[in-house]
């Protein structure tokens, strides 16, 4: 059993033939892919959902790729983003690479090589998901003392193997954030099989009944995609 999470892809494309042919032949290669026809309903996805690449047509009607990308960007600084256009113009190239995008293919084009694009934008981008470790985190009254491997909760102190010190440290990097399945398990133990997200399972018990005694955090299952930390608000 693979626990892969698949990247999600916004596809905003009005022509409906190549729109269809590049979410099936996408589906195909694991990618869960939203299609979307015009530059509205694409920002309105974009901005209601949650993706790991942007695929933008440039012409397209209501609101065009470049208008799109730029509210895209004021939202998201480091989404990756895919011009796909029939112009080839080096003004309109140097356009869409200056708003942010990460690449402009013109049509037509080779689904493989976008495929090969999409795949070296994103091997770039996870690179970064894990920031460089700090000596400490909070979150709520609790503080990981990272450099130390120990967790202090209201006055106690606890003793964190170094697997449990990296998905305290993950969990606290991104607080109220999505922490996802796949990325937790390839940073913690370099591995994504059935056998390891089991053994996962086993620590996040463990956390979660290390932080039971603050209130204030809570860590939720989010379905398909992974946990997230939350921090409420002090009462009152």
């Amino acid at each position: 059993m693979n626990t892969t999470i698949k990247k999600k892809v916004l596809l905003v494309e009005d022509d409906p033939n190549l729109g269809m042919l590049l979410q099936e032949y996408l589906k195909h290669k694991d990618f869960d892919v939203d299609l979307k026809r015009d530059g509205v309903e694409g920002l309105f996805a974009f901005r209601k959902g949650s993706y790991d690449i942007v695929l933008l047509d440039v012409m397209m009607p209501k609101k065009d790729g470049f208008s799109v990308a730029e509210d895209i960007r004021k939202d998201d600084k480091d989404i990756p983003i895919i011009f796909l256009t029939a112009k080839s113009l080096k003004e309109d190239k140097i356009k869409g690479l200056t708003i942010g995008a990460d690449d402009y293919i013109t049509k037509p084009f080779s689904m493989e090589i976008l495929e090969l694009k999409m795949n070296a934008i994103l091997r770039r981008t996870e690179k970064h998901e894990v920031q460089t470790a700090q000596d400490e985190y909070t979150a709520g009254d609790c503080v990981l003392d990272y450099k130390n491997h120990k967790l202090k909760v209201k006055g106690s102190e606890i003793k964190l193997t170094t697997k449990e010190n990296e998905l305290l440290r993950l969990f606290f990097e991104k607080k109220n954030q999505i922490l996802e399945r796949e990325l937790a398990l390839k940073h913690v133990w370099q591995d994504d099989s059935y056998f390891t997200a089991r053994s996962m399972d086993v620590f996040i018990s463990k956390i979660r009944k290390y932080l039971k005694e603050d209130e204030r955090l809570q860590i939720l299952n989010i379905h398909g995609q992974g946990y997230k930390l939350v921090e409420n608000e002090m009462a009152g």
